[in-house]
């Protein structure tokens, strides 16, 4: 399935390369890659560079489904910002937990939540595995360093319960160290909630199949590749320790005050849609009053002159 990506156009597949591959899978790998892409980008170009590969065109069912998709993404962004805003009128402190097996398209949904968002107040902690320090802490302590101050909004792309799942599945804790977890976890959870800290916690499910289906896609989408590590592809084979390590987690970790939220994620779109409406309403915001921006005169001196730039630090026009 090598150069399936054409010179200028890298992005989609230029033609189907295989007969065997059939036209319901090469048209689900070319929305994968098309998924890729900015959502302005693919509301413009989808059609005609789906032509332009020669894939199969969209129906209307399938045009219609796009068109929706992002008038409610792009809603939903435009109520996102207004939450935003209220959370730092009113100084809330949110965390929100993204956590599913690989592939499950925790990062697709917080790129499109925070896509709109200002960086200073929406922030995602993305920790990578422990050094050898951080392993002689409390568990919890090097997350607690990325937890919001008041008007943050902080979206851990995995979390503390990267212990009730991939280090119970890979071997890097021991049973005591596991049960320590499940018996402090509710308690670290409560801790925050008392200190005025809204915690929100999503986990997306899909299926064997599909999980399969979109790592062959990484495998042959070279902007894709960087996603797929070692530890990631021993997790494809064991599928079923993991799942039991899910359940028992959802199990003994769901609690009234900090309940689980299980997102169907088999549809990358639908999913996001779902989970972006759903965060919304675990909210009572409303519109926060703004003064009217004013853009002030500029002041001009007299004898100012701007200087020219020195020709050799300029970048060159290439394009």
């Amino acid at each position: 399935m090598d150069g399936w990506f054409d010179g200028e156009n890298h992005h989609l597949p230029a033609a189907m390369p295989d007969k065997k591959i059939s036209s319901e899978l090469f048209k689900r790998i070319q929305n994968e890659v098309l998924d890729g892409l900015d959502e302005e980008l693919e509301l413009e170009r989808a059609d005609e560079e789906l032509a332009a590969a020669g894939g199969r065109p969209s129906t209307e069912a399938d045009r219609a489904a796009r068109q929706l998709y992002f008038k409610e993404l792009f809603r939903m962004q435009s109520e996102l910002v207004r939450l935003q805003e209220w959370i730092v009128a009113k100084k809330q402190k949110v965390v929100i937990l993204f956590e599913g097996r690989d592939a499950a398209g925790k990062g697709g949904v917080i790129k499109r939540i925070t896509q709109r968002l200002n960086p200073r107040v929406c922030r995602v902690a993305a920790l990578p595995a422990p050094n050898d320090r951080e392993k002689t802490q409390w568990y919890f302590q090097r997350y607690a360093a990325h937890l919001p101050a008041a008007g943050e909004m902080v979206l851990f792309d995995r979390s503390w319960y990267n212990r009730a799942g991939v280090e119970r599945v890979m071997g890097f804790c021991n049973d005591e160290q596991l049960e320590e977890f499940f018996r402090s976890v509710p308690e670290f959870e409560k801790m925050l909630i008392r200190s005025g800290i809204t915690l929100i916690k999503y986990w997306f499910s899909i299926s064997d199949e599909e999980q399969e289906f979109r790592f062959n896609s990484r495998i042959h989408d070279p902007l894709k590749q960087w996603k797929l590590s070692p530890m990631d592809l021993e997790s494809r084979r064991r599928w079923e320790a993991y799942t039991k390590a899910k359940e028992d987690m959802l199990d003994r970790t769901h609690t009234p005050e900090a309940p689980w939220w299980v997102v169907p994620a088999i549809d990358k779109k639908k999913a996001r849609l779902n989970c972006i409406h759903h965060l919304l309403t675990q909210f009572p915001y409303e519109d926060v009053p703004k003064p009217e921006i004013v853009l002030p005169a500029r002041v001009r001196g007299k004898g100012y002159r701007r200087n020219p730039v020195r020709a050799e630090i300029v970048v060159p026009q290439v394009y």
